[in-house]
């Protein structure tokens, strides 16, 4: 079971404490439910941007003094901005928490954005887009969420666009925060050997004071798919593709039985279906793998490799087998029985990472209020069904349901 603990103040903010006594170590961060799907067309690109600028300078602080603050201790700092989210964190002695906390209080509240360091890190994330575009299997990924949602803002890209990076201001950040910028969706995470009441000693003094910002979040829903194929030559040696489409949302009692369809499809373990049988029976690829990405009001589903170019038919054609497999034929009571367990084996090594339970802590509490114990999870992936997994097999992974999206080298 969970055992931690949750504070909310009077301005909405919440503090949630995990303590671990094994461990020397202090994780800790904000999480805010906002991310590049909430900004507006003329702002693509500024959430991720925001992310950036946050080091650059506060009321109190310049930008060196934010570097150097936990790192002359041995600690590190650093965020990270999705669809939905915005993440400041940092890990470091716990002798030191109180450090962090403050500086991660900070750089949330009291960003100054200066117009000398908007234009350096500028240059910076044009040159972050180059090097994802150099980079086919990430930038692929990209360009596939564009495939599937369109113009929806969860089809843009976290990193916007050249022309909208390079009009943002000092005004635009401070305009996104004062809009999206609301106490009462965003939390303080911490897993440490502190004891909850030193958190919360430090939480009453530096959040406690901040004011209050609410207001109802209102995000453009998601509608209106239609299945694309789309090949588009570029200047690589190795073809890459990805096929997906919608899935299921956050809030679907479905999640978790797709989250074991997946990871029977193309999971990380080396047994998953695609990997014995397009990687370990043919060798066409050296990475293929499906992943299910769950949103507040949709999901997202897809299955990446990377073969050569007169390869692709082949392997597009091994890929539609399994997912045929998965929609015509029932798992054996031994294959659902195997597929669970690895499945909860996972679960439960994932939670042994601190710094990924401080992030669970955030992410659960933000999207859907509370916090799942491992063990009610597990409750949840024994009822699951052979049949129910094959109706959702019949469900998603239809060839008509599916989009395809290619990169193939030039003049192959």
């Amino acid at each position: 079971m969970l055992d931690y603990h949750i504070h909310e103040y009077p301005n909405g903010i919440r503090l949630l404490h995990k303590q671990v006594l094994h461990t020397k170590i202090a994780h800790c961060g904000f999480l805010l439910d906002i991310g590049s799907r909430d900004e507006a067309p003329h702002q693509q690109g500024l959430a991720h941007f925001w992310e950036h600028m946050a080091f650059k300078g506060t009321t109190k602080r310049k930008s060196f003094h934010i570097l150097n603050r936990l790192e002359t201790v041995g600690g590190e700092l650093n965020a990270y901005t999705t669809k939905e989210k915005i993440c400041f964190y940092a890990s470091l002695l716990s002798t030191h928490f109180e450090r962090a906390f403050e500086l991660l209080t900070d750089l949330t509240f009291n960003s100054v954005f200066p117009g000398r360091e908007v234009e350096k890190e500028r240059g910076v994330i044009l040159e972050e887009m180059s090097m994802y575009q150099d980079a086919p299997e990430d930038a692929i990924i990209d360009d596939f969420d564009t495939v599937v949602f369109g113009d929806h803002p969860l089809g843009v890209n976290i990193l916007g666009t050249r022309e909208s990076v390079s009009r943002f201001q000092t005004v635009d950040f401070h305009a996104f925060l004062q809009e999206q910028m609301r106490t009462d969706r965003l939390v303080f995470s911490s897993v440490s050997n502190l004891p909850f009441a030193e958190v919360k000693r430090l939480a009453d003094k530096l959040l406690a004071p901040l004011p209050a910002r609410l207001g109802a979040r209102v995000r453009r829903p998601v509608g209106g798919y239609e299945r694309k194929s789309q090949v588009e030559t570029r200047p690589i040696s190795q073809a890459h593709c990805l096929v997906g489409g919608p899935a299921y949302s956050l809030n679907d009692p479905r999640r978790i039985p797709f989250f074991m369809l997946n990871n029977i499809l193309g999971g990380p373990g080396m047994n998953s279906r695609l990997n014995l049988a397009v990687r370990e029976k043919y060798g066409l690829v050296y990475t293929i793998d499906s992943t299910y990405s769950p949103y507040t009001d949709t999901g997202l589903f897809g299955i990446y490799f990377g073969t050569e170019g007169k390869q692709v038919k082949r392997t597009l054609g091994l890929v539609q087998k399994e997912l045929k497999l998965l929609r015509e034929k029932t798992l054996t009571t031994n294959q659902l029985h195997t597929a669970k367990h690895q499945l909860m084996g996972q679960l439960a090594m994932s939670e042994e990472s601190n710094g990924g339970m401080m992030q669970l802590l955030g992410k659960s509490t933000l999207d859907l209020g509370r916090v799942e114990p491992l063990s009610e999870i597990f409750e949840k992936i024994e009822k699951i069904s052979a049949e129910q997994l094959r109706e959702m097999a019949n469900e998603v992974l239809t060839e008509e349901h599916l989009s395809v999206l290619q990169y193939v080298p030039e003049g192959k």
